[in-house]
């Protein structure tokens, strides 16, 4: 069969089949027929590197599916609902009930559109419905951005789950993925958010419109507090991969941003690479491209905030 994962950038081989397999697997853990959907997870092994994570993890999920069905009764021992017999006049809806699983199950999944739209409901109740919808779109652009780089990857990944006044997060499996990695799909969220931001400018300067100015303003100034290299922000994942080196670079780059353009924004950036260059957690080797990637982003949302005006300085926008 030959390598099943790049030697070079450990990208798995079968990602587009492994997602396949992924999707069927769980749509069918979704209907109940456990037994297929461990038969179904089987066949993702034999196009995973036995050593990789991916690997542990689907062998995890078989042994968890495996315990699930030696719990469950045989159903050819017992007559279907049976049990609702029991329930005399409310048999009926109890059965209907459970056949609506699959249903409530597929609403549950749906949390990220839930807490898509009450995301959207505070923003615009604070600052009118274009402004709030504005905001709420780029910021899924934003997340989809890591979302699909991950699926790239063959890496299993949920939708974005939006939490109103602090943003939006993708909840994933780091599975067996090098530091490098991890950078370029956290960069990748960023690299969404400018493409959002540059066409809110672009609309901007073909409309006149200031609600176009503020969402692109406001759009990269969240995504620049999101590249400050701290803690769980994308900034601090990216910044792992930099050795000191690169660190001193990106320090360079945001200053001048800062220097420049006039925007201090970017002094909050440079004060978070200046902690990391005394932190113990350099890699063994520099990821130049990660510094270039970060840097270019940085000259990016610099470029749309010398571009668009400040719009939101009368308030509300509706």
């Amino acid at each position: 069969m030959g390598s099943l994962a790049c030697p070079q950038c450990h990208t798995l081989v079968y990602a587009a089949e492994l997602e396949a397999i992924s999707r069927e697997a769980r749509a069918l853990e979704a209907k109940g027929d456990l037994a297929q959907a461990r038969e179904t997870w089987n066949r993702a092994l034999a196009l995973l590197p036995p050593d990789s994570k991916q690997a542990e993890w689907v062998k995890e999920k078989l042994q968890a599916l495996t315990a699930a069905l030696a719990a469950s009764p045989d159903p050819a021992t017992k007559p279907d609902h049976a049990w609702a017999r029991r329930l005399g006049p409310l048999a009926p809806i109890a059965i209907v009930l459970v056949k609506a699983k699959g249903l409530l199950l597929a609403i549950f999944k749906l949390k990220f559109l839930f807490s898509f739209l009450a995301f959207f409901g505070m923003y615009a109740a604070m600052f009118g419905w274009r402004y709030g919808l504005g905001i709420a779109v780029s910021i899924l652009i934003h997340e989809m951005g890591h979302f699909i780089e991950i699926k790239r990857r063959g890496l299993p990944a949920e939708m974005p789950v939006f939490l109103p006044g602090l943003g939006a997060y993708v909840k994933w499996n780091a599975l067996g993925v090098t530091r490098g990695q991890i950078a370029q799909i956290s960069l990748a969220g960023p690299l969404a958010g400018w493409v959002a931001a540059a066409c809110c400018l672009l609309l901007y300067t073909h409309t006149h419109d200031p609600l176009w100015a503020a969402l692109a303003r406001t759009g990269a100034v969240l995504n620049v507090l999101n590249l400050i290299p701290v803690w769980m922000l994308d900034g601090g994942k990216a910044a792992d991969a930099l050795g000191f080196t690169g660190r001193i670079w990106l320090l360079l780059a945001a200053l001048a941003a800062a220097a420049y353009l006039r925007e201090l924004i970017f002094l909050l950036v440079a004060a978070g690479i200046v902690w990391r260059l005394f932190t113990k957690d350099l890699p063994p080797r520099e990821d130049w491209s990660v510094c270039l990637y970060y840097a270019c982003l940085l000259g990016a949302f610099g470029a749309v905030l010398h571009y668009a005006p400040a719009a939101m300085a009368g308030g509300p926008i509706r």
